[in-house]
């Protein structure tokens, strides 16, 4: 919701207690629809509220309308997929000459990629064979090798990624994103995550709305199903014919809405009626969204096989559909997480999603959504370019967390593709050049969107909070 808007309602909230609590309550009543005027919504019947998931526009004209972002729980390493470091392999089974910063775990001397990178696109931008599909389309990426965090720990670390605060419990990054912007489609949820297999650390707290409404949380969907009932549970009503579901739910409306009245809107109450109204409509809809069969044999192959290329394609078909965000998960737990043998670990998982991702680009491009469609690929950290070392001291062939420089990239959405930001130093421990801290993306991301990450509000605890706290740049040398 743009700036404005939020604003407004926030300063007359006393004044509507005061309306709200004098002359019976028809001040209140007055006051209601001049307030959604002014807000820029649809009319509202009385005493009902305006949907909170109707399309609204940004702050400012802007490029993306969507986002997809592929979420590499775990920590993908940096050195071994988009960061690569000659330096590795002329000190490889050295001590690095300087102290191995502090991790999670103890690290010895720099290890090599195993891994060969080539130089793809007219951009020339070098890509790790891990990630040969995704490096034909390096032109339409830009290229972050200087991201930070703040710990090298994973629950800290997924929430300040996904929800901007590693400690204190916050609003997701996707929650913002359609507390913004709202939905296009009324059928589908607004946002929507999807992790094969089960919950990632840290569960639902990954896609929750916080102090926002709920009708801004993520809903979860774990893709290793295909039938629709079991990927998206009480879907269906097998007792109860559509017609009769409407009448219940046209009670139970009226029920709510005196029970409403006498309670000034309350928002929980307002996310229960929305989600039950939802999920009603889902029924006609969300079956053909998530049906891939529909799709033509060609497009199919280009996905690929397994579940990672039916969960990309899932994805865009629900972005066709007007579904606002996106969140692809790799699967539950953190596959990423790879403290041993990353050689084998990482070329297994990366083979399970390079040509979906690829494939996702090239499709979004050809049917001209790419332009208004922002990708984000990356995980809550990377990793050392120093070998992890058991507790007697033997190395592991893996890699510890590392918050100190790591890589993620962007795509399409008015993203500057063919170009690299920042820098790791020569053995990528660190950002040296271009520091970019996890706000700063979050001040990117909602750029992109139409929305100023420092008036992008919402009135919580006598606090304006927003996505970034109090700090954030936007990285607009990778604004087109």
């Amino acid at each position: 919701m743009a700036q404005h808007t939020v604003r407004l309602e926030d300063a007359l909230v006393t004044r509507r207690e005061f309306l709200c609590r004098c002359g019976m309550g028809f001040g209140g009543l007055a006051l209601t629809p001049l307030l959604h005027e002014a807000a820029g919504l649809a009319p509202t019947r009385s005493a009902e509220a305006a949907n909170p998931l109707a399309p609204r526009p940004p702050q400012f004209r802007s490029r993306a309308k969507r986002i997809v972002h592929f979420f590499l729980n775990g920590g993908p390493s940096h050195v071994d997929t988009f960061d690569p470091k000659p330096a590795l392999e002329k000190h490889n089974g050295k001590p690095l000459p300087f102290e191995n910063l502090r991790t999670e775990r103890k690290t010895g001397a720099a290890f090599a990629s195993p891994f060969k990178f080539q130089k793809y696109g007219r951009s020339g931008i070098e890509v790790s064979e891990l990630f040969a599909q995704v490096g034909q389309c390096v032109d339409d990426i830009a290229v972050i090798r200087s991201m930070q965090a703040n710990l090298p720990n994973h629950e800290p670390s997924l929430m300040l990624m996904n929800c901007g605060d590693a400690v204190m419990s916050r609003p997701s990054v996707g929650s913002w994103v359609t507390y913004g912007l709202g939905a296009e489609n009324q059928n589908l949820p607004g946002f929507i995550a999807m992790c094969p297999g089960g919950y990632p650390i840290k569960e639902a707290e990954n896609w929750q709305s916080g102090f926002l409404p709920g009708a801004y949380q993520g809903t979860f969907i774990d893709t290793q199903h295909t039938h629709i009932e079991k990927l998206i549970e009480y879907i269906r009503n097998n007792y109860t014919s559509l017609e009769a579901q409407r009448q219940q739910l046209d009670l139970l409306h009226r029920i709510n809405l005196e029970h409403q009245e006498r309670r000034r809107q309350d928002a929980r109450l307002e996310a229960r009626i929305q989600s039950f109204e939802l999920a009603y409509r889902m029924q006609m809809e969300a079956a053909d969204a998530f049906d891939i069969s529909r799709e033509s044999a060609a497009i199919r192959a280009m996905y690929g096989e397994g579940v990672h290329a039916r969960q990309t394609l899932i994805a865009r078909r629900l972005l066709e559909r007007g579904v606002r965000f996106i969140q692809l998960w790799h699967g539950a737990g953190q596959p990423w997480d790879n403290h041993e043998d990353i050689e084998k670990n990482h070329r297994k998982i990366a083979r399970e999603i390079d040509q979906p991702i690829a494939a996702l680009i090239k499709d979004l491009k050809q049917r001209g959504m790419l332009d208004d469609t922002l990708i984000i690929w990356g995980g809550e950290f990377g990793r050392t370019p120093t070998v992890e070392l058991n507790d007697a001291g033997k190395e592991k062939k893996g890699r510890d967390h590392n918050p100190y420089g790591f890589s993620m990239w962007l795509a399409g959405g008015g993203v500057k593709g063919g170009s690299v930001y920042g820098a790791t130093d020569e053995f990528g421990f660190r950002a040296v050049e271009n520091p970019v801290h996890v706000h700063d993306l979050h001040a990117t991301i909602l750029h992109l969107l139409g929305f100023d990450h420092e008036t992008f509000t919402y009135r919580y605890a006598g606090r304006d909070f927003r996505l970034t706290d109090v700090s954030g740049r936007v990285v607009r040398e990778i604004v087109a």
